[in-house]
């Protein structure tokens, strides 16, 4: 038994699919959610949604929003989300390096929204760049009996 996952952005359709648990991060901490899980409407933190399938799984970033889960169905509305896997890492790092550069100044003292505004895309930064250091990189790995050298290794 499965469950249906959406997940939304506000400008698009980010993955739509089955899965059989989906992890996210609730404002109080991580949820799993289950097929046949109780309905429930959550507020979502900055974090990493984990979607798995038959072994398989799909990792993707949201920077908050709201999360409403139905027994078969769970529907992400995040203010922003992108799949990990399609992360421009060069973009991430140019994006983190411009607002730590100005936050390094210190705060303006006639524009304290834009001031958040850059402490606000510090964190999406960094979360962009530890995902991707993260899930990227446990899917790059190759399994111990894949590495062994072929040396002493015959039967």
């Amino acid at each position: 038994m499965t469950i249906r996952c959406e997940i939304v952005s506000q400008d698009r359709l980010v993955y739509e699919g089955d899965a059989d648990i989906i992890i996210l991060p609730g404002i109080d901490g991580e949820m799993g959610i289950l097929p046949n899980h109780a309905p429930l409407l959550s507020i979502l933190g900055m974090g990493v949604v984990r979607v798995r399938l038959g072994g398989q799984e799909e990792v993707f970033t949201v920077t908050g929003g709201v999360v409403e889960v139905q027994p078969d169905l769970v529907t992400i509305m995040a203010d922003a989300s992108e799949n990990v896997e399609e992360i421009n890492i060069a973009r991430a790092e140019a994006a983190k390096k411009r607002a730590e550069e100005i936050l390094a100044q210190g705060p303006p003292e006639a524009d304290l929204d834009e001031y958040l505004a850059l402490e606000a895309a510090l964190r999406r930064s960094n979360l962009r760049l530890d995902s991707i250091k993260r899930y990227r990189a446990r899917r790059e790995r190759i399994p111990p009996m894949e590495r062994r050298s072929d040396k002493g290794d015959s039967d």
